[in-house]
């Protein structure tokens, strides 16, 4: 009788470790499939013979980018609702299944050329649902799993994983490209399907399911409305006619307008269903609201880094430095490596701080430390001395370990437990709706910058190697994203665009020099870093802004075993109440607490 009472509590504590290493997997893999993915990118398109400077080819290399984080962003509330009906665990392990499907689809690419992108892009599409369900309900399932007090050690842990696993992924996928494109994707098929085993046998729903039907309204308004505003965001830095990028293209304008007042609509329909997909009620939590507008923000100023600091290494510091374009993708990825051990080291130390001094020093801390590392970025040349750009990468790292897990706690911890698949799949939406706003922004500012600066570099640089003035005016006037796309591909694009007609008829020490490692590198290195300005300045301000919002969060609030299981009642009674009023067109409201309070 008297061990009896220990046994489920020793049962806990197993699971929880369990829940967390398995949680941990699936962000390693997803990891690894983003950063593999995007530095193996000169390998896939030669691969499937497919030129990426072909103007016609554009929207295709625009939707291997962004087509995953597009089909993220829109799915992943609506997944973490349904975790909440049906179960968290059941609707995350049906996520490792569609993750790895679609990577032994994408590794069976069949067709090259156009059809050959195409293949790759659905097949990502379908392997992005698959990552929006394990995205959408690893942060319930451990928030159920652990206790308040150790919530942030736990998503700081599996934060990091995620971290290692986009450094692992641009090695990986560096060094599996080098050898066949297709192992870049078969690369996660051994991870997911060990994943897919122990998931099924291990985890265990405990939270609290809320059967309910599905607002086919909402998500509806939601997914299109959201599909077509980042759709513009889009194609908004795509070439449109005479202009370098498509701001002015009535497709974009109208996308995003209309995207716009579907999201609003959304927002009305929300407020009226008994069963929201979106529960607006939560956002009167402070914790919440505040939590996940600095989420947004960060991922905002953020999203585009990785890209930027690709481009750098790839297409300019490296070739500078006498790397052949073949070792560029695999040294790119090493010499990135301080930005993963900031986030390693700072991560499961301030998810564990933030347990016993709440969410708000750390996660404002580490946005004020992101706005202090693009200050000295901007202050960068583009030909940088390494260790200084370590220590920069490095500071970097830091902020965003300083910030994640805190804030990812502080938003879970806040909300009700039958509402933690909810409130994950909101916190990841906004999560990832920046991770495109941040990449449309941050490519139009580049563009622009390049766009104001390449023509006439571009023209004195071909015409002082003896390229005639005719040609050389042509060049200098091409799309600079297509010069951009080259830097952040990895290769001189002059030996295609001059041709063998143009190069046969210059001097052989010309020719040379033209499409050499170097030349194009040291071309746009200037206009490079111009772009660098500004968008460093871009993300100063945003991370500026994150941090207040980060302070106005409160003090640490977290609901506890009892206030949950109080509120919950109320939950379920204002839910009876608003489907009754509803059956009249009246609207009411679920009684959740606006503002946190400290607790001792």
């Amino acid at each position: 009788m008297s061990t009896s009472p220990r046994r489920p509590r020793l049962a806990h504590i197993e699971y929880k470790w369990v829940a967390l290493s398995n949680t941990t997997l699936g962000g390693l893999m997803a990891a690894i499939n983003a950063t593999s993915l995007i530095i193996a990118l000169p390998a896939i398109f030669r691969g499937i013979n497919l030129d990426p400077l072909d103007p016609a080819n554009f929207s295709l290399l625009l939707w291997v980018l962004m087509g995953y984080l597009l089909v993220t962003a829109v799915v992943v509330v609506t997944l973490g609702r349904v975790g909440d009906m049906f179960g968290r665990v059941r609707m995350y392990n049906l996520g490792f299944v569609v993750f790895t499907a679609a990577s032994i689809g994408l590794s069976a690419t069949w067709s090259t050329g156009a059809a050959g992108a195409v293949e790759i892009i659905v097949m990502r599409m379908v392997q992005a649902v698959g990552g929006a369900l394990l995205m959408a309900n690893s942060a319930a399932i451990l928030t159920d799993a652990f206790p308040s007090h150790q919530r942030g050690l736990a998503l700081g842990v599996n934060q990091i994983a995620f971290q290692a696993g986009s450094f692992l992924g641009l090695i990986l996928g560096g060094v599996l490209a080098a050898v066949n494109w297709r192992w870049v994707f078969l690369l996660n098929v051994p991870v997911g399907v060990v994943g897919t085993i122990w998931a099924y046998l291990a985890l265990r729903e405990l939270g609290e399911r809320h059967p309910a039907h599905i607002d086919w309204a909402g998500n509806a308004t939601f997914a299109a409305g959201l599909g077509l505003l980042l759709i513009g965001v889009t194609y908004g830095i795509a070439p449109y006619g005479t202009s370098p990028m498509g701001w002015g293209n009535p497709f974009v304008i109208g996308s995003i307008v209309a995207g716009l007042v579907l999201l609003a609509a959304f927002i009305a329909i929300e407020r009226r269903v008994t069963a929201p997909m979106f529960n607006i009620e939560l956002f009167r939590i402070r914790a919440f609201s505040a939590g996940n507008l600095a989420g947004l923000l960060s991922a905002v100023g953020l999203g585009g880094l990785q890209f930027l600091l690709i481009m750098w290494l790839q297409g300019i510091w490296l070739p500078l430095h006498g790397y052949s374009f073949e070792d560029t993708p695999l040294w790119a990825g090493i010499y990135m490596l301080p930005l993963t051990l900031g986030f390693v080291v700072a991560g499961p130390v301030s998810g564990w701080l933030s347990d016993r001094y709440g969410a708000r020093p750390f996660a404002t801390g580490g946005m004020l430390l992101a706005a202090l590392s693009f200050v000295l970025l901007m202050a960068l040349p583009a030909n940088f001395s390494y260790p200084a750009f370590a220590v920069v990468i490095l500071l970097n790292g830091v902020a965003f370990g300083m910030f994640a897990a805190p804030n990812t706690a502080a938003i879970m911890n806040s909300v009700p437990p039958g509402y933690r698949g909810a409130a994950s799949g909101m916190r990841a939406t906004f999560q990832n709706t920046g991770m495109p706003l941040s990449i449309g922004v941050f490519f139009t500012l580049m563009i622009g910058g390049l766009s104001a600066n390449v023509p006439g570099t571009m023209y004195r640089g071909l015409t002082a190697n003896h390229v005639s003035a005719g040609v050389a005016t042509s060049l200098s006037h091409l799309p600079a994203v297509g010069y951009l796309f080259a830097a952040f591909l990895g290769y001189n694009p002059l030996g295609t665009l001059l041709g063998p007609k143009v190069l046969g008829a210059l001097p052989p020490a010309d020719a040379s020099r033209l499409v050499s490692t170097a030349y194009f590198p040291s071309l746009i290195a200037g206009p490079f870093h111009d772009g660098v300005v500004v968008v460093s300045i871009f993300s100063i301000v945003i991370f500026l802004v994150a941090a207040t919002a980060s302070w106005l969060r409160g003090g640490r609030y977290v609901h506890d075993e009892l206030e949950a299981q109080q509120l919950e009642a109320g939950l379920l009674a204002a839910e009876a109440t608003a489907r009754h009023r509803a059956e009249a067109g009246v609207q009411a409201s679920l009684p959740i607490d606006p503002a946190p309070e400290s607790e001792g």
